[in-house]
This record gives structure tokens, sequence and C-alpha cells, in this order.
């Protein structure tokens, strides 16, 4: 048997020969540069997106049925992950801001159509977190995860701490959602920023497509938990 060592096993050589820049050999290295730049920030989110969404996934199998308390702790967990993954990728958003303009002006001619919004796994996302209609799957599993336990969202968030693993998730999915949101928010800064009113690289309309489609998951959460505030106060005299 070969002995395994660290570049076999994680594929370094094809990994790293996956940067290919189409900026003409005429140019300067600097745009070329940027333009690597450029890949390996999109091709890590996209690894980090294939995590995320196998996480996700397997929180919504833990959900839905739930058939004991493992279950709902592994969900917690996977959710757990989640909210860091989320952290991650709005960082490599954060970190294309040091892609200076006058390079990136240079290479996009030669991206073609080429556009983040054909990204199949962030559409795969948004039907897991949100969507412009419901909550999208993650937070059906979890309502019914909730039913399967005798109880509902607006129990487990007056109950607390005291609804154990169902508090928990719930307030996962709280941050996951805050994260997701801080992710486009910031997407949307960098195009701001990078674009000001040209249009997409897919023909959007850049900066106002993407404020147009920044919404908060988790909107029946959020309005159940805000309810606590009606019913829980104490009366000022």
């Amino acid at each position: 048997m070969t002995d395994l060592t660290y570049d076999s096993y994680l594929h370094t050589d094809t990994l790293l020969s996956l940067q290919r820049t189409r900026t003409p050999d005429t140019a300067d290295r600097s745009v070329a540069l940027s333009e690597q730049f450029f890949i390996v920030a999109h091709q890590s989110s996209e690894l980090w997106l294939k995590q995320l969404l196998s996480d996700l996934t397997a929180a919504v199998d833990r959900l839905s049925p739930v058939s004991g308390h493992q279950d709902l702790e592994e969900s917690t967990e996977l959710l757990q992950r989640a909210g860091v993954l989320l952290r991650v990728l709005h960082d490599q958003v954060v970190v294309l801001e040091r892609l200076p303009v006058r390079h990136f002006a240079q290479f996009r001619p030669h991206l073609g159509s080429a556009s983040g919004a054909q990204s199949r796994q962030f559409s795969l996302l948004a039907r897991l977190v949100e969507n412009e209609s419901d909550d999208g799957t993650l937070y059906r599993a979890f309502t019914a995860a909730a039913l399967s336990r005798g109880t509902s969202v607006l129990g487990i968030c007056r109950q607390g701490v005291t609804a154990g693993a169902l508090h928990r998730i719930a307030e996962e999915l709280l941050d996951i959602g805050n994260g997701y949101w801080r992710w486009k928010v910031a997407h949307l800064g960098l195009v701001a920023k990078m674009m000001a009113g040209q249009n997409g690289s897919g023909g959007t309309s850049g900066a106002d497509h993407l404020l147009s489609r920044i919404i908060m998951p988790f909107a029946e959460l959020r309005r159940v938990r805000g309810q606590l505030h009606e019913t829980l106060a104490p009366a000022v005299p």
C-alpha cells in the first residue's frame, strides 16, 4: 500500500492548478495577480459553501423527523458550525476589498457573462435558509421538530432555556440568519465600492439587484420571539 502524504490526501497539485487566469500575458503582472486573487477568493467560497450546505442539509435530516434527543444535539452542533462558516464566507467577501479597482477594470472584460449570481450552491443555500415567500427548508424542519416534541415555536420561545436543545436550535437559527444577512450586506458593500453604478457581470443591475434581494431570514421566528416583549414584560407603574 502506497504511503499517504499530505499532498496526495488533499490532491494539492490538482487544487493549485485550478486558478487559471484569463489576463493576457502582455498585461501587467500585477493585473494577473489580482485576477488570481479574485479566483482564489471565489473558489474558496465555493468550497466553504459545499461544507455549509452539507452541514445544513444534515441538520435538516436530523430534525425531520426527530427520533430522539441525540438528533437534536447533533443538529445543534451542525448549526453551530454553519454559523461559523457564514462568518468565514463574510470574511472572504471582506478580503476582496483589497482588490484594486484599476486591476479589476482591466481583467473584468475577460470574464464574459460569468457572474456570482450563477452559483448553484448559493441558490441551494437560499432555498435552505430563506425565500421571498417562506422561511425555507431549514425553518420548516425546525417547526416540524417542535411539533413532534409536543410544542411550538412560540412555546419554545416562552420556555427559553428550559426547552433544552430546541431552544439552542432556535438561537442557532437566529445566528445563522444574522450571519447570512451580514454576508449579503458585505457583498453589497463590495459591489457598491468596486462597481458603483455599473451593471453586474451577468447582466443584472449590480448593487441595486443585490439590495433588492437582501432580506432577514426566519421572519416568523423573529416575530414570535418579539412577542415576548408584550407577554413577559412586567407592568411599569
